[in-house]
């Protein structure tokens, strides 16, 4: 067992369930934590200015961002459920027509994307809520991320169409390598040659060229199954339609977040600027929660996937378990982390005593939930690994727009300022109920159809 496919397909099929989760979920969830260190480095040097207000305009681009991430993941995410379980069912040749027309698609996405941004660059920000003091930074930083749009779009796709063919490591060092970049680059260009804003967003989109050029010089590689050759593109429903089944409800979920973080810094903001920037730098410690769960749910997103479509349904079964488990253990820990050292982690980002003050008390309500939020991200990505677009689409609304944002109206009316940053923590919670109900729904479908673990 020397070759690389023949070393995955035991990954997949043989390897005890601990370890080959492990194997995936890990070299995943370190590239997450390389994003989430994407996300903070811009806005740590950005503090490094001393400028609340260049803080709060990164901040309030941030759902800008968010939505190309989310045209990304249609392609990524959609694209690489469907990978897999072609790769269990052996149809290789098909996993290369689907990786090639994702990849393409996602460009020619990512280019409409560029030109929206900079044709209707004003009212998007006015509908960000920019404030008179930060729209100036704000539009510096999104002119550059609207330029670097398709790149983007094609660094989140590809890292999850790697990533689909067992190629975890592959897509962890894609992402470090953009964000290696990203972090030498941020303090030339923001502190050294004085660009603020400007050289954050620049450094951005660097990073996000160099993984792209990672993944594509892997895709080229003789023992990936993955193709980013033109004649293998084929624009028919049988290559598209599953992976919009599953990327729409994921984008929608992105699109949704994006919706919610206007709509929630639309009402922070009347606050004031200083607690923009404070919900600002405890949503990016609140991103390291995220992005842990969602690393651990889209690492095992493949091993479901191939053990669904080959039928091996007690495998499937006890990777979720095994992933359900090691959530709930790691939301306990960060819980009891932020307990203890919230308002030091928030002073490393600014000097700024009110900032640090909101920003402690939001990170501290926004965790709340961790020791259960993962267990909402492991069964939004067996929905999707199993192809279950409706289930996936109801979570994905759920969480971000149908429960968080009428309680977030709710809640500001009633509560004011407490009411929004309470708001999160109980819209999760519902949530992971939601999502645990639709899982034992379709668990009793497939029960009887188990067979013993290989």
């Amino acid at each position: 067992m020397n070759s690389p496919n023949e070393k995955r397909i035991a990954l997949f099929e043989t390897i005890p369930v601990p370890k080959a989760v492990l194997t995936l979920a890990l070299p995943t969830v370190m590239g997450m934590m390389v994003s989430v260190v994407y996300n903070m480095v811009d806005t740590f040097f950005v503090g490094q200015t001393g400028d609340p207000n260049q803080v709060a305009a990164v901040s309030l681009t941030m759902p800008l961002f968010l939505l190309l991430m989310a045209i990304g993941n249609i392609f990524g995410i959609g694209g690489g459920a469907h990978i897999s379980r072609l790769l269990g069912q052996r149809k290789y040749d098909e996993v290369k027509k689907v990786s090639s027309t994702c990849l393409y698609t996602a460009s020619a996405f990512g280019f409409a994307a560029m030109l929206f941004f900079l044709i209707f660059m004003p009212g998007i920000l006015k509908i960000a809520g920019t404030s008179g003091q930060t729209y100036g930074f704000a539009k510096d930083y999104l002119f550059y991320i609207a330029l670097g749009a398709p790149l983007v779009v094609l660094s989140v796709a590809l890292g999850q169409i790697v990533r689909s063919e067992g190629a975890a490591k592959e897509s962890m060092r894609g992402m470090m390598a953009g964000t290696i970049v990203n972090i030498i680059l941020d303090p030339i260009m923001i502190l050294w040659l004085k660009m603020g804003v400007s050289g954050a967003a620049i450094a951005t989109i660097i990073g996000n060229a160099v993984s792209v050029l990672f993944y594509l010089l892997h895709m080229l590689k003789s023992h990936s199954l993955l193709s980013l050759s033109p004649k293998h593109i084929e624009i028919q429903s049988r290559i598209l339609a599953p992976v919009f089944a599953i990327g729409i409800p994921v984008s929608i979920g992105n699109i949704l977040m994006s919706i919610s973080n206007v709509v929630l810094n639309n009402f922070v903001a009347s606050y004031g600027d200083t607690v923009v920037a404070g919900m600002g730098i405890s949503g990016r410690l609140f991103t390291i929660a995220i992005m842990l769960f969602i690393g651990i749910g889209q690492g095992i997103q493949p091993l479901i996937g191939y053990n669904f479509a080959s039928k091996n349904y007690a495998r499937m079964n006890k990777t979720i378990v095994f992933s359900s488990a090691v959530c709930v253990i790691c939301g306990i820990i960060l819980l009891t982390l932020t307990m203890l050292f919230r308002e030091k982690v928030v002073a490393l980002f600014i000097d700024n005593d009110e900032v640090v003050k909101y920003g402690a008390m939001i990170i501290r309500a926004q965790m709340l939930s961790s020791p259960v939020l993962g267990l909402m991200f492991i069964f939004l990505n067996t929905f999707q690994a199993l192809g279950k677009a409706l289930p996936s689409l109801i979570l994905t609304i759920s969480r971000q727009g149908f429960v968080f944002i009428p309680v977030l109206f709710i809640s500001n009316s009633l509560f004011g300022l407490q009411g929004i940053i309470y708001a999160q923590p109980s819209a999760d919670i519902f949530s992971t109920v939601l999502a645990a109900v639709m899982y034992l729904i379709i668990f009793r479908s497939i029960k009887k159809l188990q067979k013993p673990i290989a």
